[in-house]
């Protein structure tokens, strides 16, 4: 069985290659699971986010979904939500069920595809029915299809962002990860040196947070709005069946690895967001919620963070002139 599998979740991509821009769904396979976030950007599009908090009614989420659009891309959460109440899943309601779909999105209404390009409620009805626990793409496809990374300097210096996984076991805990890494700074590798970034004009890393520091940015940096368009969406799952405030904990304590490997992170001009996700109930054959501490399943979590995120560039090919790691190391 794949790590996806053991967890229970499967994730379905959705893309207009055109357009640039797309849809990612993590849902359940056959039952809902635990989520909670911890919303690290200051510049965040989301829809249904408050369903995560510790303290709200509903303890249970039927899928999670990432998309581009920017806000027009909320809309496309109906698509979701559809496909659970025809199967009845969601939160019982008497007559029905309500699904609970927490949403967040990208900017990549520019510069690649078409402004006009925003995935729709069918877009995301499909992903949801495509989904799967094995064979998951990476890359441009999905919620990363328009993505860019290292956009400190501006879009042309920036290179492809897209979607990565990550998996992590340790101590009778698995974690897996997904990552839609759109992101203002650049991205390092586990030794810290930058693997996709702001470049130069002769293909070399600018290093955004040396930049930033220095003399030499941009004078007029505060007012490039072209800069202003970013957002890395994260997902983590483990295996322990966590309670939601456990969860936040989780949550908070995995965007650590975010930081670790996106220079900078959760800028005023990122809506980075990080959802944390557990079992309703104990899997057979790994460590429960009180046979583990937290610290621990945070630490393999993390890994898993880290693992989605270098994945999302170095699956990424370049178009339109914009460079693509994979095809670098191509």
């Amino acid at each position: 069985m794949t790590p996806w599998e053991q967890l229970g979740l499967a994730i379905g991509h959705a893309t207009d290659h055109d357009g640039a821009t797309g849809c990612s769904v993590i849902r359940g396979i056959d039952t809902p699971f635990r989520c909670s976030a911890a919303l690290l950007g200051r510049a965040s599009g989301t829809r249904e986010l408050a369903t995560c908090d510790p303290d709200h009614l509903v303890d249970r989420t039927d899928a999670i979904l990432f998309t581009g659009g920017s806000a027009y891309g909320l809309d496309a959460a109906a698509g979701v939500m559809r496909w659970m109440e025809e199967r009845g899943r969601g939160f019982p309601v008497g007559g029905g069920v309500v699904p609970i779909v927490p949403t967040a999105v990208i900017f990549d209404l520019a510069p690649l595809g078409r402004f006009d390009a925003r995935p729709t409620a069918e877009m995301a009805y499909a992903a949801c029915d495509h989904a799967s626990a094995t064979s998951i793409a990476e890359g441009c496809v999905g919620a990363g299809t328009g993505a860019l990374v290292g956009k400190a300097v501006g879009p042309a210096a920036a290179m492809k962002g897209g979607v990565g996984l990550g998996v992590a076991e340790g101590g009778g805990v698995l974690a897996a990860a997904f990552a839609v890494v759109n992101a203002f700074g650049d991205v390092r590798d586990e030794q810290g040196r930058i693997i996709a970034g702001a470049r130069d004009a002769h293909g070399g890393f600018l290093d955004a947070v040396r930049l930033l520091r220095g003399q030499d940015a941009p004078a007029e940096f505060a007012l490039m709005a072209s800069v202003r368009r970013n957002t890395t969406l994260v997902f983590v799952a483990v295996s322990a069946p966590l309670t939601k405030a456990q969860l936040s904990q989780l949550a908070r304590a995995s965007t650590a690895a975010m930081h670790h490997r996106i220079t900078p992170c959760g800028t005023s001009f990122d809506g980075d967001v990080l959802f944390a996700a557990s079992p309703l109930e104990a899997i057979s054959g790994f460590a429960g919620a009180d046979d583990v501490p937290l610290a621990r399943i945070e630490a393999v979590a993390g890994a898993a963070v880290e693992r989605a995120i270098e994945r999302g560039v170095v699956t990424a090919h370049g178009r339109d002139g914009i460079p693509g790691v994979a095809d670098l190391r191509a």
